[in-house]
């Protein structure tokens, strides 16, 4: 659904981004911690997947307000990258990491700005505005690259600075066979959101009517078919 609500909420959901990753950095940058200096601590930030998918959010807002009749198959993976990933953080942090920070006033403004509000804006402004019918398993498929990036980034890092940004990937606690069985699970629900992001941006698309390119019936899958899907093309 496009309407003349569409770029005031991207324009908001962009505001959110850009508040929630300078508070973030704010407070990493002056509250002691691995890294010896407020720079290096501020720096530091950006090595965590929230704010990564944040800036995802962020510039895939930037986009749609630029132009919002964006399509081709890089604008695509980035809007389902950038969704998946924005749906995972909010899930994982309020399920599983919640209670491992403790923070008030202002960091706890942040904190919520990049946890709660993005991730229910950018979901809630998908769904709303789309746009519609830039899915498809290829595309799902690509999705994935960011994660399993971050993923191989974070380790190697992690093997030099002696860090890891979260309590179910740090192999210093729970070793590298327990990090990857966690990091599986997280692949196995980004997978499962992207394949659901598929099919529902599917049937939102035919029941708005839109006039986007429709992919070819050998996309129009399920998330059960993404698993089948050896080489799917797109237009």
């Amino acid at each position: 659904m496009r309407s003349r609500w569409a770029r005031p909420w991207y324009a908001a959901t962009l505001v959110c981004v850009l508040a929630g990753v300078a508070l973030s950095v704010y407070t990493a940058s002056h509250t002691a911690g691995r890294f010896d200096t407020p720079t290096l601590r501020a720096l530091n930030t950006f090595a965590f997947f929230t704010v990564q998918s944040n800036l995802l959010v962020g510039i895939a807002m930037v986009v749609l307000l630029v132009r919002p009749s964006a399509s081709g198959i890089g604008f695509a993976t980035l809007r389902l990258t950038a969704l998946v990933s924005i749906t995972v953080t909010g899930v994982v942090y309020h399920v599983a990491l919640s209670s491992v920070f403790v923070l008030s006033g202002i960091d706890e403004f942040g904190n919520q700005l990049v946890h709660t509000a993005v991730p229910v804006l950018a979901v809630a402004g998908w769904l709303l505005f789309g746009p519609r019918r830039l899915t498809s398993a290829r595309v799902a498929w690509l999705s994935l690259s960011y994660p399993l990036a971050w993923l191989v980034f974070t380790l190697v890092r992690g093997a030099f600075v002696h860090w890891y940004p979260y309590p179910f990937i740090d192999v210093t606690r729970i070793g590298y066979a327990g990090a990857l069985v966690n990091c599986l699970w997280v692949a196995a629900l980004f997978l499962g959101l992207a394949g659901v992001a598929t099919r529902v941006d599917r049937a939102l698309g035919t029941s708005a009517g839109t006039g986007a390119p429709t992919p070819p019936t050998s996309l129009d899958t399920t998330p059960a078919d993404l698993g089948r899907a050896a080489s799917p093309r797109v237009p």
